[in-house]
């Protein structure tokens, strides 16, 4: 996973990054971007430097704010549609998701949800986080993502983009890695530290367990 908040390239940086993590899945890579008014989403089977490479491919993903991800699937089938980062238009804006880890109630929940009149697209337990953040009564986004995590269990870091906000979780025991950086005035979130070095960013700390990270306006808080 890989997130950029605030930069004139942040697809181009995105893909770079999904690069550098291309260990981390083959199966697939996603990136979505937003130019401050609409989301783009590219998602492709197989490798970053086989499609995100391509200049026409990055010029469809314009905007100062993107995030992206490389898919080694644990749960659900191999499917462009089962590809990360998702995106969905909810009451409060846009959402885009990216998510490394297991849910180990990811089915129980998929089930009530479903009995309540959700309708999934995927079978990736990812699907469900959105679900959740989309039927939260709670006013704000931070608050319905709060409600969310204290829901679902298991392994995972999250890296979430909406119309304001680049934020990051991490799961309390922080079984799933997550890191912090910074490139000038930029912020990343990134998976693992290799790929803050193949953009140039400097390491400012790991995600701690249990915290959720909010980039707004240049500035982030915890």
């Amino acid at each position: 996973m890989f997130g950029v908040s605030s930069h004139a390239d942040a697809s181009a940086l995105v893909a770079l990054g999904l690069h550098a993590l291309q260990h981390r899945g083959q199966e697939g890579c996603g990136i979505v971007s937003y130019d401050g008014k609409n989301y783009h989403s590219e998602k492709r089977q197989g490798l970053v430097g086989d499609h995100f490479t391509d200049l026409k491919i990055l010029e469809k993903l314009p905007g100062n704010f993107a995030i992206g991800h490389n898919r080694y699937s644990t749960t659900g089938e191999t499917s462009l549609r089962n590809i990360q980062p998702f995106f969905a238009d909810l009451h409060m804006g846009g959402l885009s998701i990216a998510h490394n880890g297991n849910l180990t109630n990811a089915l129980l929940l998929r089930d009530t949800l479903v009995q309540q009149g959700a309708i999934f697209r995927t079978t990736s337990d990812t699907e469900t986080i959105v679900q959740l953040i989309a039927k939260s009564t709670r006013e704000k986004f931070i608050d319905k993502l709060i409600d969310t995590l204290f829901q679902i269990k298991g392994g995972y870091s999250l890296v979430l983009m909406t119309n304001k906000k680049l934020v990051g979780a991490r799961d309390p025991f922080g079984i799933r890695p997550l890191v912090i950086g910074k490139l000038k005035n930029s912020f990343i979130l990134a998976s693992e530290t290799c790929a803050l070095d193949i953009v140039g960013a400097s390491f400012v700390r790991e995600v701690e367990n249990g915290e959720s990270i909010i980039v707004e306006d240049n500035k982030m808080s915890s």
